[in-house]
């Protein structure tokens, strides 16, 4: 046989590890948010929980491959060649998708992200296959019912998960209030109870079902009077709680939601596993009924792989190997830190720096929102309503001046709800994922909890949708992806496994520095948020760069009116107008959370924070009209500027230059007695701009030049005024941030009696 179906199993197991890496990186969000956006524990605690988890999951993992073997498309109809491509392609195509998403901190739906890429290979091979065969039925080698059973299901869970999450939340939240100590002393062990016998359902029905260590008889008594059995179950689970409540003054909260988190991860790992190792699994014995059929004389390159159909377990080692590589991804994956992190900003109570914008749809839904609300209002007499907003009201000291993004009664909702509904959907047979569920009852649980207020409902909106999105996304990128890959597997042989190999390594490679870039960006924000050092360091670095890249685009720019270069302008105006979407989010959404978490003491230097933004947003507002100017006007195919237009605009552009080289060269030597040289240059740039604005009027009167041509010449030359002058403003609040905390410095190295 062939070497070149060994090294692809080798390949298609390698990737095997790489996507049980991205996949819990992904994931982990399912299991993690709660637990870590309530702090119920260190982040170690958690993570012991959330591995014993993982590794209960694998050790009572069913093994089903039957999704990766036969659940989209008909094994027999696809000869082993074929069905080694098609294999290939999926696994080259999930680790590169899941990876993306990671690096963007988006969770995602490991099920269909498989579901599709299987499909869209399929239906690749099978077109190969049927040109190979000069004829065919797309549909007798498709299994579209499963797809379109898993695409109801998404649009199903997604809405009964958010209304069912928000429902529970706002009468959980009525009972209890944010001053939930003194009423959970009384109801506390009974709404445990009730918590706890969901979870242990959901672990049951949900996590164990057709595990080789589950005893089957046990679980066919237990089904047999199911309300009885809950009963007991509820009524024991809250004597224990009541037990542990008043006899050990245990916070059972607590035992909740680190239960919660253990029972997700358990059927993550339980039932998910097959996302990640299914395929390579599949491959692996393909290639062996391969083998076996090579050694009796048959041509495997007309065996088709009907021995794929039946159900196969999976090797307990191999399910123990993938679950060790779970935990490690689980405790030193940067990414999936990421995507945790996206979850539990988006349902967090308090308020604070918004990693989304606005858009039309979420403003739309957010007017909708408040006109609703304002209609419901007028139902409800006044006392009902203050009655039920005073349920609502954050302590003075709440969980978010501790850092905690929700509290334990959300948290315990959060993992409660999406167990059950979990549980519910899979004893009907619903195809449902567990990232739609846990995602949308947290985004419903924060809705009912009123953390998204009138302040940033608009925000957490866009997210939601964002992330909501990314799922539908997933599915159509996933299908054409893998189709593209299979195809060109198919039609390039052995050449194209290697290069389409080489290509997903360097794609990895490119996303970790992509997401290691983002993440150092996230970290130099965060130090701005510590102490005097970190706000000067942070805003010095940033004044730098950005006036380097101004520079750089204003040079630029008049480079291109000279040469009349069209891709030099259009690169100026794109980079111009990134600049400036950039400091006019900064201005809009950062300025004023990023100035309530600073803890500083003196207020000059939050004053110098808020203008260096201000200032350089209004550089990057004029230098964003020069450059659109500029390239609409050539793009226009207008004349272009005279030489003694050329000449004055190389001129002033020379002298704006040395205006910010002059300074960079202070800032980096620290030597702000020189600051007088930059006030000079101003000042001469804007006499420059007078000189040659009537230098341009003579013209204009003598006609020397066109309308337009004046018209951008004249723009240019006062929009370059705005910049000097905001320029200088800038380097002033910069050097007097500086000058503040050197000054700080002095006196606290003073003695006390010479202050």
């Amino acid at each position: 046989m062939d070497p070149i179906y060994l090294i692809i199993v080798v390949i298609l197991l390698g990737f095997a590890v790489l996507d049980l890496t991205v996949g819990v990186a992904n994931d982990a969000v399912n299991f993690l948010n709660s637990s870590i956006g309530s702090k119920v524990a260190p982040l170690w605690v958690i993570l012991t929980v959330a591995s014993v988890g993982v590794m209960l999951g694998t050790l009572f993992s069913s093994g089903m491959m039957e999704i990766a073997r036969s659940g989209v498309f008909h094994p027999e109809m696809f000869t082993f060649p074929n069905i080694m491509v098609l294999f290939l392609a999926v696994m080259l195509t999930d680790v590169i998708l899941l990876d993306v998403f990671n690096s963007l901190g988006l969770p995602t739906s490991t099920t269909v992200s498989l579901v599709f890429e299987l499909l869209g290979a399929a239906v690749a091979v099978a077109l190969f296959s049927i040109w190979q065969a000069n004829g065919g039925d797309l549909v007798q080698y498709i299994n579209s019912g499963k797809a379109l059973a898993i695409i109801s299901g998404i649009f199903i869970s997604i809405a009964i998960a958010f209304v069912v999450g928000s429902l529970v939340m706002f009468v959980t939240r009525t009972i209890f209030s944010f001053k939930y100590k003194k009423s959970f002393q009384y109801l506390g062990a009974i709404w445990c109870g009730f918590a706890l016998t969901a979870m242990t359902y959901f672990i049951v029905f949900k996590g164990l079902r057709g595990s080789p260590f589950m005893v089957t008889g046990f679980l066919e008594m237990v089904e047999a009077d199911m309300a009885k059995s809950l009963l007991i179950t509820f009524a024991g689970w809250t004597v224990i709680m009541a037990l542990f409540q008043f006899a050990f003054r245990i916070n059972i909260l607590k035992i909740i939601v680190l239960a919660g988190t253990m029972a997700l991860a358990l059927a993550f790992a339980s039932n998910d596993l097959v996302n990640f190792i299914g395929v390579p699994l599949a491959g692996l014995d393909a290639y062996k009924s391969a083998s076996a059929a090579a050694a009796t004389g048959v041509s495997i390159d007309t065996l088709f792989m009907g021995a794929l159909g039946g159900p196969v377990k999976a090797d307990i080692k191999l399910l123990l190997l993938a679950g060790l590589v779970m935990v490690a991804a689980l405790w030193f994956s940067k990414k999936a830190k990421s995507v945790t992190e996206t979850e539990v900003n988006l349902g967090r109570q308090g308020t604070g720096l918004e990693r989304f914008s606005s858009t039309p749809l979420s403003r739309s839904i957010v007017r909708w929102g408040v006109d609703t609300n304002k209609a419901v209002n007028k139902l409800v007499t006044a006392s009902m309503r203050n009655k039920i907003n005073s349920r609502f009201v954050l302590p003075e000291e709440d969980d978010s001046s501790t850092g905690v993004s929700f509290d334990l009664i959300r948290a315990s909702v959060n993992l409660t709800i999406a167990a059950m509904l979990i549980s519910l959907g899979t004893s009907l047979k619903l195809p449902l994922s567990t990232t739609y569920v846990t995602f949308m009852v947290a985004m419903g649980t924060s809705l009912a909890d009123r953390a998204w207020g009138r302040e940033s409902a608009v925000y957490r909106i866009t997210g939601v949708l964002t992330v909501i999105g990314g799922w539908f996304i997933t599915a159509i990128v996933a299908f054409t992806v893998a189709g593209v890959v299979a195809t060109i597997l198919a039609w390039g042989g052995k050449v194209a496994v290697f290069v389409m190999v080489a290509l997903v390594i360097f794609l990895l490679y490119k996303s970790s520095k992509f997401h290691k870039k983002r993440k150092s960006a996230e970290a130099a924000h965060a130090l701005i948020l510590a102490d005097e050092s970190g706000v000067v360091q942070t805003s010095t670095t940033e004044v730098r760069e950005s006036i380097k890249s101004m520079l750089d685009i204003y040079h630029k720019n008049i480079k291109g009116i000279k040469d009349e270069n069209r891709s030099l302008l259009r690169k100026s105006a794109l980079r111009a107008d990134i600049l400036y979407r950039k400091y006019k989010d900064k201005r809009t959404y950062e300025v004023v959370p990023t100035i309530q978490s600073i803890s500083l003491k003196e207020l000059d230097i939050e004053q110098e924070y808020v203008q260096i933004v201000d200032y350089t947003y209004e550089i990057t507002k004029a230098l964003r009209v020069i450059t659109s100017d500029s390239l609409l006007y050539i793009e226009n195919n207008h004349k272009g500027f005279n030489d003694e237009q050329e000449a004055d605009l190389e001129e002033l552009s020379k002298n704006v230059v040395k205006l910010y080289e002059t300074f960079i060269q202070i800032m980096d030597k620290k030597d702000y007695s020189r600051f007088t040289e930059v006030t000079t240059l101003r000042d001469f740039i804007l006499e420059m701009c007078a000189r040659l604005t009537k230098k341009q009027i003579k013209r204009v009167k003598a006609r020397e030049n066109s309308t337009r041509n004046s018209i951008l010449f004249m723009n240019i030359l006062n929009e370059t005024k705005n910049i000097a002058l905001q320029s200088v403003n800038l380097m002033k609040s910069q050097r007097n941030m500086i000058q503040t905390v050197r000054k700080n410095t002095e006196e606290a190295k003073l003695p006390k009696s010479t202050l």
